[in-house]
């Protein structure tokens, strides 16, 4: 991680501060100077630490600087002190990367330092208000973000996937730069490693989107979320199966290294509780509901409230349809537990479908293979007719070569759904998508592997959002 120095005082440094909290990443570390106490909302304790001090004070400044900071930020509006602010920070480490905001449009006391001219700032801004004159991109529509300039790098999970198979809800993707040449997007359009999007849309759409873009394998959960949840209902489990369910639970937690949240609901066997609390390990929190009549919209609250980003879940909970609707509406992964050993599990299986929701969670299937050490396997079934689906292997064989990750393409002329009841453990992954809710006649006479997922009950199926 980037560690960033921030030292600022008055209303522009508290405004500043209050940005840099609202903007995400997920690779920068902020150490935030001010002269001043001012308290801060909705900020992440672990990328900002907060120091009040006066900067001006060399001792103080350089016990700081003994860290390895990536860059300074100076937001002061006392000439002297950022004056002398700089001269202690010089003293200390003369090659830092110094950025300071120059209100008095004053001769540059240092020429190695990167001045952000206030005056020129608001005189570029003003300009745009007179009639017969362009205006810039970031200027244009209300202001607010809804144009966003985003390049993609190399490993990012839009890497070599058509427009058309990304869904755009609520944005849109309105041209493509690449190698300083305009490109008009159109569904058999692919986009390529370092090409510049221009992205139009709602403005916290486009900053989920911008996290979509930027994000490389070992994330996962993210961008759904940063917590894992276990949903236990103790009336309708029984005291084996939830056992079972938690050390299912703590090695998922393990090998995602992300916090954990048992959720209990009808608790009624105190033995039970207590080997519940005997199992969780150290970032695990068990949370027991004693309503004596839960509200399953309980779900959709603690999935907003803990940030959520995995559901876990049996099988036998997730075969109630209120439930599964409700995680359906949660718009988060929901891993199905079944009645086998996660622990053991090698692989992760995959079948292909005509409809592009496969190609829309491909990243997160190559995050997920990762992390936990999978081999990947997809399979497609050859009697099914669609060139579509040649389009997703050649999409997923450029991930593996992003990745690093080997994968295995089979071809079965069987049903897959029959061929993989033979096997002995896999973890199914496919698209949550609207399908899980067909009328059971339909499913009857259906050969869409994401509609027949029941006949796979039997084994780990994880579900993924087609849309972050």
């Amino acid at each position: 991680m980037k560690k960033i120095l921030i030292v600022s005082d008055g209303a522009i440094g508290h405004h500043y501060i209050e940005r840099v909290i609202g903007t995400y990443t997920s690779e920068n570390l902020y150490y935030v100077v001010q002269t001043q106490e001012n308290g801060f909302q909705g900020y992440n304790p672990a990328r900002f630490k907060f120091f009040q001090f006066d900067p001006t004070s060399f001792y103080k400044i350089s016990n700081l600087l003994k860290m390895d900071f990536w860059q300074v930020i100076l937001v002061i509006e006392n000439q002297s002190d950022l004056e002398h602010t700089i001269k202690n920070i010089r003293s200390y480490k003369p090659g830092i990367r110094i950025i300071a905001l120059d209100l008095w449009n004053a001769e540059s006391p240092c020429d190695d330092i990167e001045w952000v001219n206030m005056q020129e700032l608001i005189a570029a801004n003003l300009i745009d208000y007179l009639p017969n004159i362009p205006v810039l991109a970031k200027n244009i529509g209300l202001g607010s973000g809804e144009i966003m300039e985003v390049l993609v790098p190399f490993g990012s999970s839009f890497v070599y996937r058509h427009i058309g198979s990304i869904e755009q809800k609520n944005w849109k993707i309105a041209a493509i730069y690449r190698n300083r040449q305009l490109i008009i997007p159109s569904d058999n359009k692919m986009i390529q490693p370092n090409d510049t999007l221009v992205l139009v849309g709602d403005p916290a759409v486009l900053r989920s989107i911008y996290r979509a873009i930027k994000r490389e394998l070992g994330q996962f959960p993210a961008p759904f979320g940063s917590k894992i949840y276990l949903y236990i209902d103790m009336r309708i489990e029984k005291a084996s199966a939830i056992m079972a369910l938690v050390r299912r639970s703590v090695y998922i937690q393990k090998k995602l290294r992300q916090p954990l949240i048992i959720k209990v609901i009808n608790p009624g066997d105190i033995d039970v509780l207590r080997m519940i609390k005997a199992s969780a390990q150290e970032d695990t929190v068990v949370d027991i509901c004693y309503d004596s009549k839960p509200n399953e919209a309980m779900i959709l609250d603690d999935i907003k409230t803990f940030h959520i980003g995995l559901f876990l879940v049996s099988h036998t909970i997730f075969s109630i349809s209120s439930i599964r609707k409700k995680l359906y509406a949660g718009n988060v992964p929901v891993l199905k537990l079944a009645d086998r050993s996660f622990a053991s599990l090698r692989e992760s299986v995959v079948i292909l479908s005509e409809e592009g929701h496969i190609e829309n969670i491909s990243t997160t299937i190559f995050d997920v293979s990762s992390q936990f050490g999978f081999n990947l396997e997809l399979i497609d079934y050859v009697n099914e007719e669609g060139s579509h689906k040649h389009e997703v292997i050649d999409h997923f064989n450029n991930l593996a070569a992003i990745f690093s990750k080997s994968i295995h393409v089979s071809e079965e002329e069987e049903n897959p759904i029959r061929v993989l009841r033979e096997r002995e453990n896999f973890l199914h992954v496919l698209p949550f998508t609207s399908k899980m809710f067909m009328n059971p006649f339909n499913v009857y006479i259906s050969t869409d592997p994401e509609v027949l997922y029941r006949k796979l009950d039997r084994y780990h199926q994880l579900f993924i959002p087609t849309q972050i």
